[in-house]
């Protein structure tokens, strides 16, 4: 019997060294895992940074991916989660010819319905920000994309624990 696959976030806290991304995307191919999305940035501690990676994979694979990611000398601390135990989103960045944002009312009511924000307007352009879940922000590409999109970004996802991780007490301990 297989075991179900479902979304893991997995949270490695680092050491900002080169050649860590190598070593941690090394890990995921090496077992024919793709990666669904993957974000880094500094942590709650300076000097410390994060690795969000979002992976579709069994709860045994994610066990022995974080045993394999806390084996590299950079890596202090390694985590996953169920999407049930972490609160998260995505952002995106839409850029559309300025022209429709005044001919087509319907774009009005697509920006206001999906609390989408305009970062800014000029003769060109103009571009929309999203934050929130993979789904919403397919749903408004879908939308958008009946009257053009010049350019189309998303972010990896970003995401906190809802209980409370013994990460920081190990990280000060660790910076000390």
């Amino acid at each position: 019997m297989s075991e179900e696959k479902k979304s893991y976030t997995i949270s490695i806290y680092t050491e900002n060294n080169i050649g860590l991304l190598n070593r941690v995307s090394a890990i995921f191919q090496r077992r024919h895992i793709n990666i669904e999305s993957l974000t880094t940035s500094q942590s709650e501690i300076e000097g410390v940074n994060r690795f969000v990676i979002v992976v579709n994979i069994s709860e045994s694979q994610a066990k022995k991916i974080v045993g394999q990611f806390e084996k590299q000398i950079e890596v202090i601390k390694a985590y996953y989660h169920t999407e049930d135990e972490t609160i998260f989103t995505e952002s995106c960045m839409f850029k559309i010819k300025s022209e429709l944002l005044f001919e087509e009312p319907q774009i009005q009511n697509i920006i206001k319905e999906s609390n989408t924000r305009i970062v800014t307007v000029n003769k060109e352009f103009f571009v929309l920000e999203k934050s929130g879940r993979r789904h919403e922000i397919e749903a408004l590409r879908r939308d958008l994309n009946v009257f053009g999109i010049m350019q189309f970004v998303r972010s990896g996802r970003i995401a906190v624990t809802k209980d409370e991780m013994k990460i920081t007490e190990m990280l000060a301990a660790f910076n000390n």
